[in-house]
């Protein structure tokens, strides 16, 4: 048998591997390792649902946006309770000129429209008819005027024969009478010459009142009857509203009292007048009372017969904190308002005084102020402790109201 000798072992019989090649392969080795971890980690990441944590927020409580409707800023100023009231202007002076004598027109001074001065000449009549009656009555009263210094000679030749008794009583008692009757010949005589005298004057047709002609009743060349009208003239600087008032609302309505009101066609200006008189029955077919407005109108913009249209202050208070009507709410039987405070809502309880339906506004005697801001409206889903946001305006005007105080 033959023995053969086994080769030696591998380890023993391969190359020992040189030292940067070996440093190479730990470090390919460590790179792979480190990519397959960090493709584990990712894979394992993204099937994993997200903690609670990293979930959305919690919700937080809803913050209402109120518009500059929703809103009332509180101002004070005196609140006045009206009645409103329709009526017509009237003049409180008017005229119409009529010839006082009977003539011929020779001239007319003024025109529809024009102003006139109390006293002014406006129209002249033919004054020859009343020269020459006046003549007659100046040589009347002359011829009286001998009469009588004759009656009065008589008698003083009566009264020298009777003391002589050459003369009975009875014939200087007749001497006497003619004196008394010459005397009342004269006084009549000049009584119908004065008259004479007037009928000239009144042959110049003067205006009786300052004011503007509404009308021109007669022209040049015409002949006027005594009373025929001549002119109408109209004093536009004071005027009277005959405004009518419901019966039953006539004991709220007192002398002195304000009044304001507005005509159609003057964009909107307001014009004033005080209660002058009221009337103390009814009209005839309603159960309304006429009520006189006084009215001064010293540039004359308003004028004869417009309709206007207006309210008699019946009642007026100091000034106090307002409110809208609307705002005040009611909770537990007592008036409160939702104020706006560091943009929340706030209950406010007040204590109310006089209402204004007209403007929509109540008085707050107490609880409220000027500048707060309430809510003016009631809004779904706004309470007391709810987040309100204000609008830019409200909220710069509320900021500067802190500032100011």
């Amino acid at each position: 048998m033959k023995i053969e000798s086994l080769p030696p072992a591998a380890e023993h019989s391969t190359t020992p591997t040189p030292p940067r090649r070996r440093t190479k392969v730990v470090a390919l080795t460590l790179l792979a390792v480190a990519l397959g971890g960090a493709g584990a980690y990712a894979l394992s990441h993204r099937a994993a649902p997200a903690p609670a944590a990293a979930q959305a927020p919690a919700a937080k409580d809803p913050v209402h946006e109120l518009s500059p409707r929703d809103i009332a800023r509180v101002e004070a100023r005196p609140l006045a309770v009206t009645l409103p009231v329709t009526g017509s202007l009237t003049p409180l002076s008017q005229a119409t000129v009529k010839s006082k004598v009977s003539g011929i027109v020779l001239s007319t001074a003024v025109q529809e429209g024009m102003d006139v001065k109390a006293g002014q000449v406006i129209a002249q009549l033919d004054p020859a008819e009343a020269r020459a009656r006046v003549a007659q009555q100046q040589a009347m009263l002359a011829d009286a005027q001998a009469r009588l210094a004759l009656a009065k000679k008589n008698l003083a030749n009566s009264a020298s024969l009777l003391k002589q008794n050459f003369i009975a009583q009875n014939a200087y008692d007749t001497s006497a009478n003619a004196v008394d009757l010459a005397q009342a010949a004269v006084d009549s005589t000049r009584a119908q010459l004065d008259l004479a005298r007037i009928a000239l004057a009144d042959t110049t047709i003067h205006a009786p009142l300052s004011g503007v002609v509404s009308k021109r009743h007669a022209q040049a060349g015409e002949k006027l009857a005594p009373d025929s009208p001549v002119f109408s003239i109209v004093d536009l600087k004071h005027l009277t509203l005959d405004a009518q008032v419901p019966a039953s609302d006539i004991p709220r309505v007192r002398v002195g009292q304000d009044v304001q009101f507005k005509v159609d066609g003057f964009d909107g200006r307001a014009f004033a007048g005080k209660v002058a008189r009221i009337n103390p029955a009814t009209e005839t077919g309603s159960r309304a009372m006429i009520v006189y407005v006084e009215v001064a109108n010293p540039d004359g913009v308003l004028r004869a017969g417009m309709f206007a249209k207006g309210t008699i202050v019946t009642e007026k208070s100091a000034p106090h904190p307002l409110l809208p009507i609307g705002a005040v709410r009611q909770d537990n039987g007592r008036d409160v308002v939702y104020r706006v405070e560091a943009g929340k809502v706030v209950v406010q309880p007040v204590t109310l005084g006089l209402r204004n339906q007209d403007e929509g506004v109540v008085e707050a005697l107490d609880g409220a102020q000027a500048g707060m801001t309430v809510l003016a409206v009631p809004l779904d889903g706004v309470k007391p402790g709810s987040k309100v946001k204000l609008p830019d305006a409200a909220t710069a005007d509320t900021a500067a109201l802190a500032k100011k105080g």
